[in-house]
């Protein structure tokens, strides 16, 4: 039968045309403009994704200061104030640091190049250590009393991990400018706060379903990341800031690099008396005994402050186990060198979180679940 010189059911705005192998092709294409997009985004930015995080996370960590400035400065002039102040506390300290660690680096590399470094004679003990007592002691002494015959024989095997050494400190030195860079992201973000807020409420509702559901894990992500960043890595700095305060007006060499085993350290939530008490005994050795004195008690006080600071920083947050923690300073460190100190325990905690509220939640689901009607 025609109607209108058009056969009954074929489409009239499409003859000749399957509408399913239309509309597959439409959306094949969709999705493949769409990856090809995420995927020129993703060169694009992935040069400063360690950076973008780490300023993520400090605009999450500094909000409520904001919000407390900004009744008083307004919106801008709170970001702008939290901006140069952070870049003003984390410069001059991590210039210090990494200054007297390349120095400590450079001292090193000379003195072992010019031939100037004086090493005592083997222990006794050390020759009847058994299978490497007498190779060890031939070497030690071999260096003690002929430190060029020792390169010349040993030479390469310092290859490695003096270019290991240099690239540690060319590290160190790109890691400061990232903080410098990322305090300045932090300020920007901070003061987009309210629409950075929203637009993660928006994007979680859009892959959960569920506009509660998003707010909760913007809460909670919210809330383990002042948690770990404030309770763990903020009392981590600032104690090992303190201690490096102590090494440097006492005139330790090593200042440098025992601020930054005190920052790694304290993060991973170990003692710091573990490396202040031999430095104290070092100090006993070295100095004047009131200076020990004041020293040792400086070093108790800070080592012993985590008491006080935890509790204030920390607040209610999340409970994270030690080798979660341990595992994200680790893996942050292999893969963001210094930045990922910062970055890595942050990030793990927040994933180790929502991993465990969504099993709660799937428990929770599936108990209120009610069972199928028996057949």
């Amino acid at each position: 039968m025609v109607q209108g010189n058009r056969p009954m059911g074929r489409s009239a705005s499409d003859p000749g045309t399957e509408p399913g192998s239309s509309t597959m092709f439409d959306t094949t294409l969709r999705i493949g403009l769409v990856a090809l997009l995420v995927y020129a985004c993703a060169r694009i930015v992935l040069p400063f994704a360690s950076v973008l995080m780490w300023s993520a996370i400090l605009a999450v960590m500094l909000y409520p200061l904001h919000l407390r400035l900004a009744a008083y400065l307004g919106e801008r002039w709170s970001a702008l104030l939290i901006g140069v102040i952070g870049v003003a506390l984390m410069l001059g300290p991590m210039v210090i640091v990494v200054t007297s660690l390349a120095t400590s680096l450079y001292s090193l590399v000379s003195s072992v190049q010019s031939h100037d470094v004086t090493m005592p004679s083997p222990p006794p003990w050390l020759d009847g250590t058994p299978l490497v007592g007498k190779k060890l002691t031939e070497i030690w002494t071999l260096v003690a009393t002929n430190l060029p015959a020792a390169l010349k024989q040993y030479g390469h095997l310092l290859s490695g991990p003096l270019a290991w050494l240099g690239s540690f400190a060319g590290g160190l030195a790109i890691g400061e400018l990232s903080f410098v860079v990322s305090f300045a992201i932090a300020a920007v973000l901070i003061a987009f706060g309210k629409g950075g807020a929203e637009f993660a409420r928006r994007l979680l509702a859009r892959v959960t379903g569920s506009t509660a559901r998003a707010e909760q894990l913007v809460t909670l992500t919210a809330a383990t990341i002042r948690g770990v960043g404030l309770g763990v890595v903020g009392v981590a700095l600032i104690q090992s800031l303190l201690l490096g305060l102590g090494f440097f007006v006492v005139g330790l060499p090593t200042a440098g690099p025992l601020t930054l085993v005190a920052l790694l350290l304290g993060i991973m939530q170990i003692p710091l008396l573990l490396l202040s008490l031999p430095v104290v005994v070092y100090v006993f050795a070295t100095e004047a005994t009131q200076t020990a004195v004041f020293f040792l008690v400086w070093n108790i006080v800070v080592g012993l402050s985590d008491n006080v600071l935890r509790p204030l920083m920390l607040g209610r947050g999340l409970e994270v186990p030690m080798p979660v923690i341990l595992m994200g300073v680790i893996g942050g460190v292999i893969v963001d060198g210094l930045l990922g100190l910062f970055i890595g325990p942050v990030l793990l905690a927040v994933g180790y979180v929502l991993l465990v509220e969504w099993l709660q939640q799937h428990r929770a689901g599936s108990r209120q679940r009610p069972d199928e009607p028996a057949r």
